[in-house]
């Protein structure tokens, strides 16, 4: 088990994840096309060189998005969530392009005791995501439902 335990997580504290992913242009097709997203700035090359500021497609907001929170787990959640409650204020001011490098880090901003689950604490972090230039590209605030420490 990776992830941290509710007990052992600390208000403030920052995780540099050390897992990065380089985005390809695979990732991008392949998620916009399984998710049924027909949008041009992710699909076609030659509308994105003719009407789009960035001259070229962009990364699928949903698939970074995903892959910023799941670059996290390994340190935060994996073996000790036991749901993931929801995602909050979810931004992203620069886009990503194939071939950008994501790295993320994720800071714990609020630890509170479950009232309905004795074992468990909620824990709301912060996920930001970098590409290579260490220009932020995506943040969102994620709660977790996160096991406390077995009793021995």
């Amino acid at each position: 088990m990776a992830g941290v335990y509710f007990d052992d997580l600390k208000l403030g504290q920052v995780f540099i994840h050390p897992i990065r992913r380089t985005i390809t242009e695979s990732d991008n097709v392949w998620f916009t096309a399984i998710t049924h997203n027909p949008a041009y700035l992710h699909l076609d090359e030659e509308y994105c060189r003719q009407h789009t500021e960035f001259g070229t497609r962009i990364v699928n907001s949903a698939f970074t998005l995903g892959l910023m929170v799941g670059i996290s787990v390994n340190e935060t959640t994996h073996g000790t969530a036991v749901a993931n409650l929801g995602w909050d204020e979810v931004r992203f001011p620069k886009p990503l392009f194939h071939g950008d490098t994501l790295r993320v880090e994720t800071e714990v901003l609020q630890l509170r005791e479950s009232k309905s689950r004795p074992g468990a604490g909620i824990v709301e972090f912060l996920h930001r995501g970098y590409n290579q230039k260490n220009e932020l590209v995506a943040h969102c605030r994620r709660s977790a439902l996160q096991l406390k420490k077995p009793v021995e």
